[in-house]
């Protein structure tokens, strides 16, 4: 039994397969639906036609396939929205499941924390919007705040240039004047819906194995005063331009530093002592309360 899960982003859409036992990320896809969907306020041709056609390729080999969207969908107007859900269908006769923030950030805790036994902190980040929840046996406090890297992108766009021309200070500080974060304190920062441990292991930042606690899909930390170090060093000195050379999928690295930038905020209000990077993300939680 081989099932395809594909969770579509603002920025990035993620295609994983389930064989009744493990999950495997088959590709991952950048395709800009909310930067292109602000410049026009619709739904942009080709990356729809993007897509559909990743879908119709592997309605090929797969029958049992699931899509579904997050934040960029999610703020549609009613009437585009409906145009779009039933476009889709029409073209790949599959239903697009629009997920709620609330689900997103609940389906991904879910896969975020199986090792875990002591309270953590499960950060979200995307494209348009960021979910932080504060975990103790279960969720017990979580902030949903519809801002996300695109938008930091369209604020600071130099931050995709090799080196950053915005400091790295300025950035957080745009962050923290409009992002929610819980009022408790953790030690353990656990990132989530996106893939931090590809960016840590590909980036050229330090890290090392992870001895907070055990899961395969969570091997890889650092503590609190390397990342900032680190991230720091990945502003000013590490060259971006260098890295998207090497790599396969360039154009996934546009708001890498965005995005470190919320990792920061977040743990600068939670005391956090350590990070894991993680590439989990809602596959997990959709498999559990789907299967």
């Amino acid at each position: 039994m081989n099932k395809i899960i594909i969770e579509v982003g603002s920025t990035n859409t993620k295609i994983d397969i389930y064989d009744g036992k493990t999950i495997k990320r088959l590709d991952e896809v950048t395709i800009l639906f909310k930067s292109n969907y602000q410049k026009n306020q619709e739904i942009d041709s080709n990356d729809m036609n993007l897509l559909v056609g990743k879908v119709l390729e592997l309605k090929k080999d797969y029958d049992d396939i699931y899509v579904c969207g997050t934040s960029i969908f999610r703020d549609l107007e009613q009437n585009k929205k409906d145009a779009f859900l039933n476009n889709f269908l029409n073209q790949t006769g599959i239903n697009f499941n629009i997920i709620s923030q609330q689900e997103e950030n609940e389906l991904t805790v879910i896969g975020a924390t199986r090792g875990v036994e002591e309270k953590v902190c499960v950060f979200v980040g995307g494209g348009g919007s960021t979910e932080i929840s504060i975990f103790d046996k279960q969720i017990v406090e979580s902030k949903n705040t519809k801002i996300g890297v695109m938008d930091i992108m369209k604020e600071f766009p130099d931050l995709d240039n090799d080196t950053a021309g915005t400091s790295l200070e300025e950035v957080i500080d745009y962050i923290e004047q409009r992002l929610d974060v819980p009022n408790e304190k953790v030690d353990i920062l656990i990132l989530a819906g996106g893939g931090h441990e590809y960016f840590a292991r590909n980036s050229g930042i330090k890290y090392e194995n992870n001895t907070l606690y055990s899961d395969d899909n969570s091997s890889i930390m650092m503590d609190i005063e390397t990342r900032i170090k680190e991230t720091k060093r990945y502003y000013k000195e590490i060259s971006l331009d260098d890295i998207k050379k090497k790599v396969s999928n360039p154009d996934w690295w546009f708001a890498t530093r965005a995005m470190c930038a919320f990792v920061l905020v977040v743990a600068k209000k939670l005391n956090v002592k350590y990070i894991v990077p993680t590439n989990i993300s809602m596959v997990y939680g959709i498999i559990e309360k789907n299967m």
